[in-house]
């Protein structure tokens, strides 16, 4: 998060008290000190913001440049400790209300501003899809009131390889942990000072660094072993990310880590600028973040600050002091702020295209906005005489009641729409208990269903399909949890047929399908599931927690299935599920060794296994085009969104016991593949099926289960 403290930085810290001006204690001023502004520093903002920009247009060309947020936690903890250790040194305290007051008009009314345009889009049904309402008011009031990182690591949300729809303001998490950083930092170098004059015979500042240090390896030493066994709220947790900060206190407080020496300063600048490009382009969504990994933007970032010497125009600190690196470090924080919301809005405007053109005027209309509200809100509020010629208590009531405006009219979009997403829940009800002739997939596969039209019908709506999901979230284990979760549906008679549904979110979307086909042919059903982990014995391609809790699930699944009593089994999984090709020639190769190994444990007993060829995945969710543009227009190429080799098809190939489905034809044409099939909208996000569309297929599910029931007892 770009904290924006332009002018705040260490210069002769062990002679502050030469500069320090004589004002009123009950008066808010906007600088305890002469600004201390640090050109390179402002260059390194630029690069940072940049950095997560160009990730979040182009996530597959900058694939780590998420490390963004990293290289603005380390410039806030160089900064702001300074600014502290300046004020606490020449006074032998710090005035927290003002300090906090400054932090408010610095960042309050700029958040606030681009918060309060979100809390209006989602107002409008036709910029935000009414099924991700509550969710999307949700976040923003925890925006408001700066715990977004709180509320992501508590629901589990992975920031990195997040498959749903992220709202307008996921990206004030980094927000709400640098708010955090403000309250808690001043509180811990002032508990450092008291220890330092009470124990340490006034040794103020070495209890300070001392204090910091300790904090900072703790810090790390949980950001290691909690990304190691945690790793999506890891991502979030404010005391997993504060060494970061004090990386960057470090460089503020310790001389000797500011290298002014002219070569030592080249090497170190040039060589920080090298790590963090490389993290840019390198890093990606399987790397184990943050973590040990986080180690080397951290490092990177503050090798860049420390190194000093401006002699030269070819050193770094030259280069980033540069009129269009200071440009962008001037507005990194408006650019920060607005680029995530109109990303996410984009495509629900009319006529907005995804063309590359598209994205280049978009992150172009970003850095207007920046620009114009750098210029008319972030600075005119910093100097507001109603503010900073009163009581710093007067600034932070004020930021209070904006942030109830802010709060207030996000609820007002929840109570304005709710009627409306109440019968969006209720028609799908419907839809789904009696659904037209011919509808879905029947169109396509029903011989007595050739040449029906149904116009331009979608059902459900594409501002509705984002709910349209299994209800039972319970049976559904994701990212670390290696719990062999199972779930029992269906008839109570021992003598049923006992059909297992098992896989990842593939074979989940097909759950209440599943549910009502035993409900209806009288068989038990028993599921087991897990995230991003089909059933197959191959193990996952992505490092550390996530892939070894893959791994144990897998290991329990297959101890539990030894112990069952079952008459079939169905499977199904996402086709790019990433495989490590160790030990063969291509991942593909493996995956479908791992499926046939898998199957292997229950055709030896007699089940038979039933698989199905993967649906089409989308770049983005289809439903974004549906909502503004006609269907037709909606198609996606069938080299773009299919999965030609998908390795469920060659495992089945490789086993007569096992029936496979393909629906690829209902899903696809020759040329094109489509998001609305015979008037049922076919996705509830880019990958993942409406269960209004899984229902329409029950009969040929139904039929393929009963054929193998029917040979197992022959």
């Amino acid at each position: 998060m770009p904290s924006a403290d332009h002018d705040l930085g260490p210069q002769h810290l062990r002679q502050p008290a030469t500069t320090v001006t004589g004002e009123p204690r009950d008066r808010s001023p906007e600088h305890a000190e002469p600004s201390r502004f640090i050109p390179h520093v402002q260059g390194l903002r630029a690069i940072a913001v940049l950095a997560v920009v160009l990730y979040h247009f182009w996530p597959a060309r900058f694939s780590g440049g998420f490390i963004g947020v990293d290289i603005f936690f380390v410039i806030s903890g160089f900064l702001i400790t300074a600014h502290l250790m300046r004020e606490l040194t020449a006074t032998g305290g710090v005035r927290l209300g003002q300090f906090w007051a400054r932090r408010a008009r610095r960042l309050l009314p700029a958040s606030l501003l681009v918060l309060l345009f979100c809390a209006l889009v989602a107002m409008s049904p036709y910029l935000t899809p009414t099924s991700a309402l509550p969710n999307e008011v949700r976040e923003i009031l925890a925006s408001t009131f700066y715990v977004e990182n709180w509320y992501l690591a508590l629901n589990s949300a992975d920031y990195l390889n997040h498959a749903g729809d992220p709202t307008t303001v996921q990206h004030y998490w980094s927000l709400s942990l640098e708010e955090q950083f403000y309250v808690m930092w001043p509180l811990l170098m002032l508990l450092a000072a008291w220890i330092g004059v009470k124990w340490f015979r006034g040794a103020t500042r070495r209890a300070v660094i001392t204090t910091l240090a300790v904090v900072s390896v703790l810090s790390f030493v949980f950001c290691v072993v909690f990304t190691i066994t945690n790793p999506a709220p890891a991502y979030f947790v404010t005391f997993g990310r504060m060494w970061q900060f004090g990386v960057g206190a470090m460089v503020a407080l310790v001389p000797m880590l500011r290298v002014r020496h002219a070569i030592g300063s080249f090497v170190l600048g040039w060589g920080g600028i090298a790590v963090l490009l490389y993290v840019i382009f390198q890093f990606d969504g399987q790397t184990p973040f943050p973590g040990y990994m986080a180690l080397l933007p951290t490092l990177g970032a503050a090798a860049v600050i420390a190194a000093s010497n401006t002699e030269r125009w070819w050193y770094p600190t030259r280069i980033l002091a540069i009129r269009p690196a200071q440009f962008v470090g001037d507005i990194s924080y408006s650019l920060y702020l607005w680029h995530w919301p109109l990303i996410i809005i984009a495509p629900s405007v009319p006529f907005w295209g995804l063309t590359i053109y598209h994205r280049v005027a978009l992150l172009l209309l970003c850095f207007v906005l920046a620009w114009l509200t750098k210029r008319f809100v972030e600075d005119p509020a910093r100097g507001w005489k109603v503010l900073t010629s009163r009581p710093a208590r007067v600034t932070l009531w004020s930021s209070l009641g904006a942030m109830l405006v802010v709060a207030a009219v996000a609820s007002a979009a929840w109570i304005v729409n709710a009627p409306t997403y109440n019968d969006g829940v209720r028609a799908i009800q419907e839809l789904q208990e009696s659904p037209p002739p011919c509808f879905g997939a029947a169109s396509v596969l029903d011989p007595a269903c050739e040449g029906t039209d149904f116009g331009e019908t979608i059902l459900p709506a594409p501002g509705f399909a984002g709910i349209d999901r299994p209800e039972d979230e319970q049976c559904f284990v994701q990212l670390t949890d290696a719990r062999p979760v199972s779930c029992t549906f269906g008839s109570d008679d021992p003598d049923a047929p006992r059909i297992a549904l098992i896989g990842d979110s593939h074979a989940y979307q097909l759950l209440s399908t599943f549910q009502r086909i035993a409900d209806e042919e009288g068989w038990q059903l028993v599921t087991w599931f897990k995230g991003a982990c089909p059933w197959n014995t191959t193990p996952l391609a992505t490092p550390g927690a996530f892939g070894d809790a893959c791994t144990q699930w897998r290991d329990r699944v297959e101890a539990a299935l030894a112990d069952a009593d079952l008459d079939a089994v169905f499977t199904a999984a996402i086709a790019n599920t990433p495989y490590s090709s160790a030990g063969y020639d291509s991942a593909h190769d493996a995956a479908v060794a791992g499926y046939v190994d898998a199957w292997d444990e229950v055709l030896d007993r007699g089940i038979p296994v039933i698989t199905v060829v993967d649906n089409p995945v989308w770049e983005t969710d289809p439903n974004k085009c549906l909502r503004t543009r006609d269907a037709a227009e909606c198609d996606g190429p069938r080299s773009d969104v299919l999965v030609a080799d998908d390795p469920l098809r060659d495992a089945a190939s490789a086993r007569d016991s096992v029936t496979l489905l393909d629906f690829t034809d209902v899903f696809c044409g020759a040329e094109t593949c489509a998001p609305v099939v015979g008037g049922a909208n076919v996705y509830r996000d880019q990958d993942h099926l409406t269960v209004t569309f899984a229902d329409t297929l029950a009969p040929w599910y139904t039929a393929a289960i009963e054929e193998r029931l029917g040979s197992r007892v022959e």
